[in-house]
């Protein structure tokens, strides 16, 4: 855990500190950075370029309840991988078919993505690879949770979870599925991941391809 509690400038700054963190991977032929677009890829892009590792997107979508979109009940992720938060189902009475509709809507969403960001390009495989999965910051979990778990059918060696930021029981939690936890850190109380960036503003699928053809360039360099 870092010991500034300072906010970030933005996502680009988080994930240079966040490279630090991780130094113990870097130029190693196993390791693949996986991004949970779009507001982690621009993290994740400072933290491949340091450790002079591959990067990809993971696709994973929130399942917002409804009325209240903001609320998780839930994650979608590529490979047909559906994780619910039970608490925030049952406290609110969400009926089945009210879940499937909203799975329905980010499906499509999630595929629209997929086609959009790879722009043809195969994913990368990840069997008996180290893994690192990457987002701006960990709130309930849910959507990194269905990473994880969707990461997990594709066979890795090793998952880890690495966040610049995120709720302490968040993180605690997450130990229990992934093989090791970066969160960089962990402030009390935790509201909200936008309240520890200056610059949170919403990444751009412009700047998502962006970034990952940048990224490819230069590998290819």
């Amino acid at each position: 855990m870092f010991a500034d509690m300072r906010a970030y400038r933005d996502r680009r700054e988080a994930g240079q500190e966040l490279a630090r963190a991780l130094q113990k991977f870097a130029a190693r032929a196993d390791v693949i950075v996986l991004a949970l677009p779009r507001g982690g890829v621009p993290v994740a892009y400072e933290v491949a370029e340091a450790l002079g590792a591959p990067l990809d997107v993971f696709l994973v979508r929130k399942l917002g309840t409804p009325g209240h979109a903001e609320l998780a009940m839930g994650a979608i992720a590529s490979g047909g991988v559906r994780v619910l938060n039970d608490d925030v189902v049952q406290w609110l009475g969400i009926r089945p078919e009210q879940i499937e509709d909203v799975a329905r809507r980010e499906q499509v969403e999630l595929e629209r993505r997929e086609r959009e960001y790879r722009e043809a390009r195969p994913p990368l495989p990840l069997t008996d690879r180290t893994v690192i999965l990457i987002d701006d910051g960990l709130a309930t979990g849910s959507t990194m949770r269905a990473a994880v778990q969707a990461v997990r059918g594709q066979s890795p060696a090793t998952v880890v979870v690495a966040v610049p930021v995120g709720a302490r029981d968040t993180c605690d939690e997450l130990k229990a599925l992934a093989d090791e936890v970066v969160c960089g850190r962990m402030p009390v109380p935790f509201s909200a991941v936008g309240q520890w960036y200056r610059d949170f503003s919403q990444t751009t699928d412009d700047e998502v391809r962006s970034l990952l053809r940048e990224h490819a360039r230069l590998t290819r360099l």
